[in-house]
């Protein structure tokens, strides 16, 4: 990692005066391994390296990148940003970002049984999680997808303003698809395992999931159109938040693309509900010590007890917005200059395991699954339809199977009705973690 950080350091020392360099240094091993019938059906191992310069002078910003770190590729990559800065508009907010005090956290990401874990061995584990997901129940039929993936990652960012910071990180995990067979009909249920290190892996664990979420759908039927109260499942709510995190950037307020523009410091939830951003949190998936500026990560609350709170910043929005940073400058990889986003959101968890929630439901419906979340989101009104599937609740359990319907409702009526908080907070290999969530009054289309 020492390497990394000279390199970029070297690559900021040579800018000019009246010009902002900064670089970007990364290198990543990554493996993904899919087994089916006892075989390794594919794998892939990569490893890459790379540099991105972003240069700005007068307002006016490049970027260029390479994907080797040559002495002779360094020069000729700072020489192209500083050509396509040339060539570029003038924004007033146009700027590298500069050291604003804030001390990095401590933390242990990086697993070093990683590094000598064996392809032999991510292998095992690959057909291993089959094997476990075949035998989980007997109507499991077959497998749409058995995988062992890995990554190790190394970066460091360094600036003419006078920041130097590296990370290294590594993460993996393991996830199922099993398919559920009953009376002329197949469903589909996943599992997944995660951790630092092949040490967190449970194979069974993921298996049973998957088989779990497979066989219960089985007799699913389209129910009629009602007005109800629903659960949403920790791995549904995580893609919700992962939306709204979206809409709660200064670069999504700024632009004119966001439901909460104009309404810092008002209601919008319920009281019980608080939101973080927290990439200082080790146990979450994307956890990170440093953002994609070289900035601190931190944890930034968005709402607090119902109100909101704040925005996410990297540098150039929080000039923009005439604040400052919070550490939330995202990167795709040295190709690309930095955004911002949520990089580890999470509700504060409530008391109630998600069996006690839907005990106290007499007619309502767990969503397991939903499709089309994405593009059935409008992130300006809020408006939101996505097709679901999942039990429905009736008596205060879980009943029969649904499938092919719609809910739908908006982000602002949806944060107003929650009723109930779930105590299963669960990381996923993604930027939110899930928790089950209560929901009154919630459409949901059928027959």
């Amino acid at each position: 990692m020492s390497e990394l950080i000279d390199i970029a350091s070297r690559v900021a020392g040579w800018a000019d005066e009246g010009e902002q360099v900064e670089a970007f240094v990364v290198h990543e091993h990554e493996t993904e391994i899919r087994a089916y019938e006892g075989e390794v059906e594919s794998l892939t191992s990569a490893e890459s390296q790379g540099i991105g310069v972003r240069v700005v002078a007068a307002g006016r910003q490049g970027y260029a990148y390479a994907g080797t770190l040559e002495d002779s590729a360094l020069r000729e990559t700072l020489d192209e940003a500083r050509d396509n800065a040339a060539f570029a508009q003038a924004d007033e907010f146009n700027g590298v970002a500069e050291p604003d005090g804030v001390a990095t956290a401590d933390l242990d990401l990086f697993d070093p049984a990683m590094v000598s874990f064996s392809t032999d061995d991510k292998v095992a584990l690959a057909i291993e999680l089959e094997r476990a997901t075949r035998a989980a129940d007997p109507r499991i039929s077959g497998i749409e997808s058995a995988e062992y993936v890995d990554t190790l990652f190394e970066s460091a960012v360094a600036t003419s303003t006078g920041i130097a910071s590296s990370t290294r990180e590594t993460g993996c995990y393991l996830s199922a698809y099993a398919l559920a067979e009953g009376d002329d009909e197949t469903q589909t249920g996943f599992g997944f395992s995660l951790g630092r290190g092949p040490g967190a892996l449970d194979p069974t664990e993921a298996a049973s999931d998957a088989a779990e979420r497979a066989t219960r759908l089985l007799g699913a039927t389209k129910p009629a159109t009602s007005r109800l109260t629903v659960v949403l499942d920790p791995w549904v709510t995580a893609q919700m938040l992962g939306i709204i995190g979206h809409t709660l950037t200064g670069d999504a307020v700024q632009r004119g693309r966001s439901l909460f523009a104009e309404r810092l410091g008002e209601q919008v939830t319920v009281a019980d509900l608080t939101l973080v951003d927290d990439a200082t949190d080790p146990a979450a998936f994307t956890a990170s010590m440093v953002d994609g500026e070289g900035l601190a990560t931190r944890r930034t609350a968005l709402i607090e007890d119902g109100t909101l709170t704040g925005f996410l910043h990297n540098s150039y929005s929080a000039r923009r917005g005439a604040t400052t940073s919070t550490g939330s400058a995202v990167r795709p990889g040295f190709k690309g200059a930095p955004g911002v986003g949520a990089q580890a959101l999470s509700l504060r968890p409530g008391s109630s395991t998600q069996a006690e929630l839907i005990a106290g439901i007499d007619d309502g419906l767990l969503v397991q699954e939903v499709s089309g979340l994405h593009s059935g989101v409008n992130p300006v009104s809020g408006d939101f339809s996505t097709g679901a599937e999942g039990l429905l609740i009736r008596g205060g359990e879980l009943a029969e199977p649904v499938r092919e319907i719609t809910i739908a409702s908006t982000i602002q009526r949806l944060l107003l009705d929650i009723v109930g908080i779930g105590s299963d907070l669960q990381w996923l290999p993604m930027s939110a973690a899930g928790v089950s969530l209560v929901v009154t009054d919630v459409t949901m289309s059928g027959a």
